[in-house]
């Protein structure tokens, strides 16, 4: 197996100097010494993956362009920038996917309202794509953004499929106002859950 140490001394010295900083700027960012930094490009020692994760941050580039030869990289991820392109491209993609649920909608009530125009209800495809588009939102952030918006989204989610079916009660002359009292211990209880994810700090040494 190739010595990973060379690799990550080579891709931190190359992607140090296209930023134009010095090795003690580098590491007065890092909060490390710079005989660590010179350390790391000399190849005599290698950063942990907490340090990694954060050089990756702060070059931003994906932490694959740190352990992997440049030569074997695609040539749009040799260079800072790549995270802001796949950044726009992940939200290029879930913004499309949410809009294809509306698309979804949008087919349904018109196919419907040909097929059978008689019927009043048709437009409440409309009221369950809200939740679904969180539902599709949800998705892509917990794989490609930041985490902690989840707990935003899965509280909208939440109050969204309430709000759904108390309009659809509303619809069908039902009472089911009281659907909302079970959103209080669901909120509670989201909120616990987004505080047991959070991330912990990298570790300084």
């Amino acid at each position: 197996m190739e010595d990973i140490k060379p690799i990550v001394a080579k891709n931190i010295a190359r992607l140090r100097i296209s930023q134009g900083w010095t090795q003690l700027e580098l590491a007065e960012k890092l909060n490390y010494s710079d005989k660590a930094v010179s350390k790391w490009e000399r190849g005599e020692s290698l950063p942990d993956i907490a340090v990694l994760t954060h050089l990756a941050d702060l070059f931003d580039v994906t932490l694959d362009s740190l352990v992997r030869p440049a030569s074997s990289l695609p040539v749009s991820a040799r260079e800072p920038g790549e995270k802001r392109r796949l950044l726009h491209n992940h939200s290029f993609i879930t913004a499309m996917c949410v809009l294809a649920v509306w698309l979804v909608a949008t087919l349904f009530f018109t196919v419907a309202e040909m097929v059978n125009p008689a019927h009043e209800t048709y437009w409440m495809v409309f009221v369950y794509a809200v939740p679904a588009s969180l539902v599709v939102w949800l998705v892509f952030n917990s794989l490609w953004f930041d985490k902690k918006l989840n707990f935003l989204i899965v509280s909208l989610l939440m109050w969204t499929i309430l709000i759904s079916l108390l309009v659809t009660g509303f619809l069908f002359r039902q009472n089911v106002w009281l659907i909302f009292i079970p959103g209080i211990p669901g909120q509670i209880l989201i909120y616990c859950w987004s505080r047991l994810k959070g991330k912990s700090r990298p570790r300084e040494e």
